[in-house]
């Protein structure tokens, strides 16, 4: 399994990078996008927030590559991913695969490293502001 996250970390670092730095340097060309999506792309350009995007998945992706911050990097790109899964799944139906794949790889790699998560997925914590007093469960009955 370690070669497999491995494996699966340096590709999505590489997708990220490549992607990331098409933003700014344009060196892939897509066909115009037309429709609702178009729409949507536009008004992530003009406002430059799709510069801010592409930041963040250049970093993420940089992360990646280096073995380095993985848990921080996995997190900056699961609300990008999302996007793009929603984006593809909504406005733009042909690279839903392509998404899919991205999502299969962050979640490789977010599984070798679900101990980093372990913080986050609890379902309860015990609030040191709450009294002891507060009724609990086993006082309630």
């Amino acid at each position: 399994m370690k070669i497999v996250s491995t494996i699966a970390r340096f590709l999505l670092g590489v997708v990220f990078v490549v992607f990331g730095l098409n933003g700014f340097l344009n060196f892939i060309p897509t066909p115009p996008i037309t429709g609702i999506a178009g729409q949507f792309f536009g008004a992530l350009f003009l406002s430059h927030y799709l510069a801010v995007i592409m930041l963040i998945q250049l970093l993420a992706g940089i992360l990646l590559i280096a073995n380095r911050f993985v848990p921080l990097a996995l997190t900056l790109l699961g609300p990008v991913i999302a996007n793009i899964f929603f984006y593809h799944a909504f406005m733009n139906p042909s690279g839903l695969p392509r998404a899919a794949v991205v999502i299969v790889l962050w979640s490789l790699v977010a599984y070798s490293v679900r101990s980093a998560f372990a913080g986050v997925l609890q379902q309860r914590v015990d609030d040191p502001a709450m009294p002891k007093t507060q009724f609990t469960r086993a006082t309630a009955r």
